[in-house]
Protein backbone atom coordinates (compact mmCIF):
# COMPACT_ATOMS: atom_id res chain seq x y z
CA UNK A 1 0.00 0.00 0.00
CA UNK A 2 2.85 2.31 -0.34
CA UNK A 3 2.62 5.80 -1.63
CA UNK A 4 -1.34 5.58 -2.19
CA UNK A 5 -2.12 8.15 1.06
CA UNK A 6 -0.26 11.01 -1.77
CA UNK A 7 -2.65 9.93 -4.23
CA UNK A 8 -5.84 10.54 -2.22
CA UNK A 9 -7.47 13.61 -1.61
CA UNK A 10 -8.18 12.85 1.97
CA UNK A 11 -11.69 12.06 3.52
CA UNK A 12 -14.25 12.78 1.53
CA UNK A 13 -16.16 16.54 1.99
CA UNK A 14 -19.54 14.63 2.77
CA UNK A 15 -20.05 11.58 4.85
CA UNK A 16 -17.98 8.24 3.58
CA UNK A 17 -19.88 5.48 1.69
CA UNK A 18 -22.74 4.08 4.17
CA UNK A 19 -21.06 5.45 7.07
CA UNK A 20 -18.11 3.23 6.23
CA UNK A 21 -14.61 3.76 8.30
CA UNK A 22 -12.81 6.22 6.38
CA UNK A 23 -9.50 4.29 5.60
CA UNK A 24 -6.45 5.46 3.60
CA UNK A 25 -4.49 2.29 3.87
CA UNK A 26 -7.18 -0.79 3.07
CA UNK A 27 -3.86 -3.26 4.17
CA UNK A 28 -5.51 -3.66 7.15
CA UNK A 29 -6.69 -6.85 8.60
CA UNK A 30 -10.14 -8.08 6.99
CA UNK A 31 -10.97 -5.06 4.85
CA UNK A 32 -12.63 -7.16 2.02
CA UNK A 33 -13.25 -4.31 -0.80
CA UNK A 34 -12.39 -0.97 -1.03
CA UNK A 35 -14.71 2.02 -2.04
CA UNK A 36 -12.25 4.68 -4.17
CA UNK A 37 -13.84 7.81 -5.87
CA UNK A 38 -12.14 8.44 -9.11
CA UNK A 39 -14.20 11.52 -10.56
CA UNK A 40 -12.21 11.63 -13.88
CA UNK A 41 -9.65 9.79 -16.27
CA UNK A 42 -9.40 11.18 -19.90
CA UNK A 43 -12.15 13.80 -20.53
CA UNK A 44 -12.86 14.60 -23.91
CA UNK A 45 -12.73 18.32 -24.91
CA UNK A 46 -15.91 18.73 -26.12
CA UNK A 47 -17.25 17.16 -23.03
CA UNK A 48 -15.09 18.13 -20.08
CA UNK A 49 -15.16 16.17 -16.62
CA UNK A 50 -18.96 15.93 -16.46
CA UNK A 51 -19.24 12.83 -14.03
CA UNK A 52 -16.82 14.35 -11.53
CA UNK A 53 -19.15 14.83 -8.96
CA UNK A 54 -20.52 11.90 -9.01
CA UNK A 55 -18.60 10.29 -6.12
CA UNK A 56 -19.91 12.62 -3.53
CA UNK A 57 -23.71 12.82 -5.06
CA UNK A 58 -23.60 8.95 -4.66
CA UNK A 59 -22.16 8.98 -1.43
CA UNK A 60 -24.67 11.34 -0.53
CA UNK A 61 -27.49 9.51 -1.04
CA UNK A 62 -25.99 6.48 0.27
CA UNK A 63 -26.30 8.08 3.61
CA UNK A 64 -29.55 7.07 4.55
CA UNK A 65 -28.65 3.92 4.71
CA UNK A 66 -25.48 4.87 7.27
CA UNK A 67 -27.28 3.85 10.22
CA UNK A 68 -28.75 0.33 9.07
CA UNK A 69 -25.72 -1.62 8.13
CA UNK A 70 -26.48 -4.42 10.71
CA UNK A 71 -29.90 -4.53 9.34
CA UNK A 72 -31.16 -7.26 6.92
CA UNK A 73 -30.88 -6.15 3.54
CA UNK A 74 -34.00 -7.95 1.75
CA UNK A 75 -31.72 -7.42 -1.98
CA UNK A 76 -29.54 -10.08 -0.76
CA UNK A 77 -31.89 -11.65 2.36
CA UNK A 78 -29.41 -11.51 5.05
CA UNK A 79 -27.36 -8.73 6.58
CA UNK A 80 -25.03 -7.97 3.91
CA UNK A 81 -21.78 -5.76 5.31
CA UNK A 82 -19.98 -6.79 8.75
CA UNK A 83 -17.51 -4.85 10.92
CA UNK A 84 -14.05 -4.51 8.92
CA UNK A 85 -15.61 -6.10 5.78
CA UNK A 86 -14.97 -2.82 3.60
CA UNK A 87 -14.11 1.11 4.09
CA UNK A 88 -13.80 4.05 2.46
CA UNK A 89 -10.33 5.52 0.58
CA UNK A 90 -11.81 8.90 -0.45
CA UNK A 91 -11.39 10.19 -3.76
CA UNK A 92 -8.25 10.63 -5.97
CA UNK A 93 -6.75 14.01 -6.51
CA UNK A 94 -6.60 14.42 -10.05
CA UNK A 95 -7.00 16.98 -12.66
CA UNK A 96 -9.01 17.72 -15.68
CA UNK A 97 -6.17 19.18 -17.94
CA UNK A 98 -3.45 16.24 -17.29
CA UNK A 99 -5.02 12.82 -18.17
CA UNK A 100 -2.02 11.28 -18.65
CA UNK A 101 -1.03 11.97 -14.64
CA UNK A 102 -4.56 10.80 -14.04
CA UNK A 103 -4.27 7.64 -15.58
CA UNK A 104 -0.91 7.08 -13.91
CA UNK A 105 -2.24 7.61 -10.49
CA UNK A 106 -5.69 5.89 -10.83
CA UNK A 107 -3.36 2.84 -12.41
CA UNK A 108 -0.87 3.34 -9.27
CA UNK A 109 -3.58 3.90 -6.70
CA UNK A 110 -5.70 0.47 -7.72
CA UNK A 111 -2.70 -1.54 -8.01
CA UNK A 112 -1.65 -0.79 -4.61
CA UNK A 113 -5.16 -1.30 -3.26
CA UNK A 114 -4.64 -4.98 -4.41
CA UNK A 115 -1.58 -5.13 -2.93
CA UNK A 116 -3.19 -4.84 0.37
CA UNK A 117 -5.67 -7.82 -0.69
CA UNK A 118 -9.04 -5.77 -0.85
CA UNK A 119 -10.51 -5.47 -3.99
CA UNK A 120 -11.70 -1.91 -5.45
CA UNK A 121 -15.08 -0.68 -5.62
CA UNK A 122 -14.43 2.37 -8.07
CA UNK A 123 -17.13 5.31 -8.06
CA UNK A 124 -16.29 7.11 -11.33
CA UNK A 125 -15.89 9.15 -13.01
CA UNK A 126 -16.98 8.81 -16.65
CA UNK A 127 -16.18 5.38 -18.53
CA UNK A 128 -12.52 6.75 -19.70
CA UNK A 129 -12.19 5.39 -16.25
CA UNK A 130 -11.83 1.42 -16.44
CA UNK A 131 -9.04 1.46 -18.55
CA UNK A 132 -6.47 3.01 -16.28
CA UNK A 133 -8.48 0.89 -13.45
CA UNK A 134 -7.78 -2.24 -15.28
CA UNK A 135 -4.14 -1.53 -16.14
CA UNK A 136 -3.90 -2.04 -12.45
CA UNK A 137 -4.28 -5.64 -12.57
CA UNK A 138 -1.18 -6.20 -14.82
CA UNK A 139 0.56 -9.25 -13.50
CA UNK A 140 -2.98 -10.46 -11.84
CA UNK A 141 -4.53 -12.69 -14.94
CA UNK A 142 -6.22 -13.51 -16.04
CA UNK A 143 -9.00 -11.45 -15.88
CA UNK A 144 -12.50 -11.32 -17.08
CA UNK A 145 -14.36 -8.25 -17.78
CA UNK A 146 -17.79 -8.25 -17.43
CA UNK A 147 -19.15 -4.89 -19.41
CA UNK A 148 -22.93 -3.98 -18.12
CA UNK A 149 -23.36 -1.17 -20.46
CA UNK A 150 -25.79 0.28 -23.26
CA UNK A 151 -22.67 1.14 -25.69
CA UNK A 152 -19.86 -1.58 -26.66
CA UNK A 153 -17.02 1.15 -26.51
CA UNK A 154 -15.11 -0.76 -29.29
CA UNK A 155 -14.11 2.62 -31.32
CA UNK A 156 -9.88 3.05 -31.93
CA UNK A 157 -10.26 7.04 -31.37
CA UNK A 158 -12.57 9.62 -30.91
CA UNK A 159 -11.19 12.87 -32.30
CA UNK A 160 -7.63 11.56 -32.22
CA UNK A 161 -7.91 10.53 -28.43
CA UNK A 162 -7.18 6.87 -27.74
CA UNK A 163 -8.04 6.78 -23.91
CA UNK A 164 -11.69 7.84 -23.85
CA UNK A 165 -14.74 6.77 -22.80
CA UNK A 166 -15.80 5.83 -26.29
CA UNK A 167 -12.81 3.06 -26.40
CA UNK A 168 -12.87 1.26 -22.63
CA UNK A 169 -13.56 -1.95 -23.90
CA UNK A 170 -10.86 -1.80 -27.02
CA UNK A 171 -8.10 -0.78 -24.70
CA UNK A 172 -8.95 -3.71 -22.44
CA UNK A 173 -8.77 -5.78 -25.09
CA UNK A 174 -5.14 -5.01 -25.44
CA UNK A 175 -4.38 -5.60 -21.97
CA UNK A 176 -2.56 -9.13 -22.53
CA UNK A 177 -4.16 -9.82 -18.61
CA UNK A 178 -7.53 -9.96 -20.17
CA UNK A 179 -8.28 -13.15 -21.04
CA UNK A 180 -11.97 -12.32 -22.07
CA UNK A 181 -14.84 -9.56 -22.32
CA UNK A 182 -18.38 -10.14 -22.00
CA UNK A 183 -20.90 -7.24 -23.14
CA UNK A 184 -24.30 -6.93 -21.73
CA UNK A 185 -26.84 -4.39 -22.02
CA UNK A 186 -26.22 -2.83 -25.18
CA UNK A 187 -28.93 -0.88 -27.10
CA UNK A 188 -30.13 1.17 -29.62
CA UNK A 189 -28.16 3.43 -31.39
CA UNK A 190 -24.56 4.79 -29.99
CA UNK A 191 -21.31 5.43 -30.60
CA UNK A 192 -20.59 2.02 -32.90
CA UNK A 193 -19.55 1.84 -35.96
CA UNK A 194 -20.09 -2.14 -37.61
CA UNK A 195 -16.41 -2.16 -38.03
CA UNK A 196 -16.21 -1.87 -33.94
CA UNK A 197 -18.56 -4.66 -33.80
CA UNK A 198 -16.69 -7.06 -36.22
CA UNK A 199 -13.27 -5.65 -34.42
CA UNK A 200 -14.98 -6.95 -31.24
CA UNK A 201 -16.36 -10.02 -32.04
CA UNK A 202 -13.01 -11.10 -34.33
CA UNK A 203 -11.24 -10.06 -30.83
CA UNK A 204 -13.35 -12.92 -29.22
CA UNK A 205 -15.46 -10.74 -27.02
CA UNK A 206 -19.76 -11.86 -26.71
CA UNK A 207 -21.86 -9.23 -27.00
CA UNK A 208 -25.17 -9.75 -25.33
CA UNK A 209 -27.49 -7.17 -26.37
CA UNK A 210 -30.23 -5.75 -23.97
CA UNK A 211 -33.24 -7.15 -25.78
CA UNK A 212 -31.14 -10.73 -25.73
CA UNK A 213 -30.84 -10.22 -22.28
CA UNK A 214 -34.68 -10.31 -21.43
CA UNK A 215 -35.04 -13.15 -24.04
CA UNK A 216 -32.83 -15.48 -22.27
CA UNK A 217 -31.95 -14.96 -19.14
CA UNK A 218 -29.28 -13.52 -16.76
CA UNK A 219 -28.40 -16.99 -16.51
CA UNK A 220 -27.66 -17.64 -20.34
CA UNK A 221 -25.55 -14.37 -20.68
CA UNK A 222 -23.09 -15.11 -17.84
CA UNK A 223 -22.53 -18.41 -19.26
CA UNK A 224 -19.75 -16.68 -21.39
CA UNK A 225 -17.71 -16.12 -18.29
CA UNK A 226 -15.22 -19.89 -17.88
CA UNK A 227 -15.92 -21.00 -14.04
CA UNK A 228 -13.64 -19.98 -11.63
CA UNK A 229 -12.44 -16.67 -13.40
CA UNK A 230 -11.28 -13.62 -11.82
CA UNK A 231 -14.36 -11.08 -12.69
CA UNK A 232 -14.40 -7.33 -12.89
CA UNK A 233 -17.27 -5.82 -13.56
CA UNK A 234 -17.78 -2.53 -15.29
CA UNK A 235 -21.35 -1.24 -14.71
CA UNK A 236 -21.81 2.14 -16.70
CA UNK A 237 -25.14 3.61 -15.01
CA UNK A 238 -26.40 3.91 -19.01
CA UNK A 239 -27.23 0.28 -18.80
CA UNK A 240 -29.89 0.43 -16.52
CA UNK A 241 -33.52 2.09 -18.00
CA UNK A 242 -33.96 5.96 -17.93
CA UNK A 243 -37.24 5.18 -16.09
CA UNK A 244 -34.97 4.44 -12.92
CA UNK A 245 -31.47 5.63 -14.18
CA UNK A 246 -32.12 9.27 -15.42
CA UNK A 247 -28.86 10.33 -14.84
CA UNK A 248 -26.72 9.52 -17.71
CA UNK A 249 -25.66 11.65 -20.87
CA UNK A 250 -27.85 10.14 -23.12
CA UNK A 251 -30.90 7.79 -22.39
CA UNK A 252 -32.17 5.46 -24.39
CA UNK A 253 -35.34 3.07 -23.39
CA UNK A 254 -34.67 -0.32 -23.05
CA UNK A 255 -32.51 -0.66 -20.08
CA UNK A 256 -31.87 -3.22 -17.52
CA UNK A 257 -34.00 -2.83 -14.60
CA UNK A 258 -32.47 -3.18 -10.88
CA UNK A 259 -33.40 -6.66 -10.07
CA UNK A 260 -31.50 -7.98 -13.37
CA UNK A 261 -28.34 -5.49 -12.80
CA UNK A 262 -28.20 -7.16 -9.38
CA UNK A 263 -28.70 -10.70 -10.89
CA UNK A 264 -25.83 -10.38 -13.32
CA UNK A 265 -23.44 -9.35 -9.81
CA UNK A 266 -24.71 -12.12 -8.06
CA UNK A 267 -24.39 -14.51 -11.07
CA UNK A 268 -21.04 -12.86 -11.79
CA UNK A 269 -19.97 -13.98 -8.44
CA UNK A 270 -21.08 -17.30 -8.48
CA UNK A 271 -19.51 -18.59 -11.29
CA UNK A 272 -16.59 -17.03 -9.91
CA UNK A 273 -15.17 -14.22 -7.86
CA UNK A 274 -15.40 -10.69 -8.39
CA UNK A 275 -11.95 -8.94 -7.90
CA UNK A 276 -13.51 -5.48 -8.62
CA UNK A 277 -16.01 -3.23 -9.80
CA UNK A 278 -16.27 0.26 -11.60
CA UNK A 279 -19.61 2.05 -11.23
CA UNK A 280 -19.26 4.88 -14.29
CA UNK A 281 -21.13 7.23 -16.25
CA UNK A 282 -23.37 8.91 -13.43
CA UNK A 283 -24.00 12.49 -14.17
CA UNK A 284 -25.37 14.43 -11.68
CA UNK A 285 -26.38 17.39 -13.86
CA UNK A 286 -29.22 14.78 -15.22
CA UNK A 287 -30.18 13.59 -12.30
CA UNK A 288 -34.05 13.95 -11.10
CA UNK A 289 -35.25 14.43 -7.79
CA UNK A 290 -32.44 12.07 -6.90
CA UNK A 291 -33.69 9.29 -8.18
CA UNK A 292 -30.57 7.82 -9.91
CA UNK A 293 -27.84 8.99 -7.24
CA UNK A 294 -30.25 6.83 -4.93
CA UNK A 295 -30.31 3.90 -6.87
CA UNK A 296 -26.82 3.60 -7.78
CA UNK A 297 -26.02 3.95 -3.82
CA UNK A 298 -28.43 1.05 -3.62
CA UNK A 299 -27.02 -1.02 -6.24
CA UNK A 300 -23.67 -0.57 -4.39
CA UNK A 301 -24.33 -0.88 -1.03
CA UNK A 302 -25.84 -4.73 -2.38
CA UNK A 303 -22.93 -5.20 -4.69
CA UNK A 304 -20.52 -4.06 -1.85
CA UNK A 305 -22.51 -7.17 0.43
CA UNK A 306 -21.92 -9.62 -2.74
CA UNK A 307 -18.25 -8.87 -2.63
CA UNK A 308 -17.56 -9.20 0.88
CA UNK A 309 -19.59 -12.54 1.11
CA UNK A 310 -16.86 -13.82 -1.21
CA UNK A 311 -14.43 -14.18 1.81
Amino acid sequence: MAGIGNLLGGKPASETFLGLPFCADPAQPGVRAAILGVPMATPYPSAGAYCAKAPGVIRAAAAQYADLSGHVNFDLGRVALCDGDAADCGDLRLDAANAAGNRVAIRQAVAALLGGGAAPVVIGGDDSVPIPVLQGYEGRGPLAVLQIDAHIDWREQVGGERWGLSSTMRRASEMGHVAQIVQIGARGLGSAREGDVEAARDWGAAIIPARQLAQEGVAAALNHIPQGAEIFIVLDCDALDPSIMPAVIARTAGGLDYATALGLIEGAAARGRIAGMAVTEFMPDHDIHGLGATLAAQLLTAALGVIAAQG
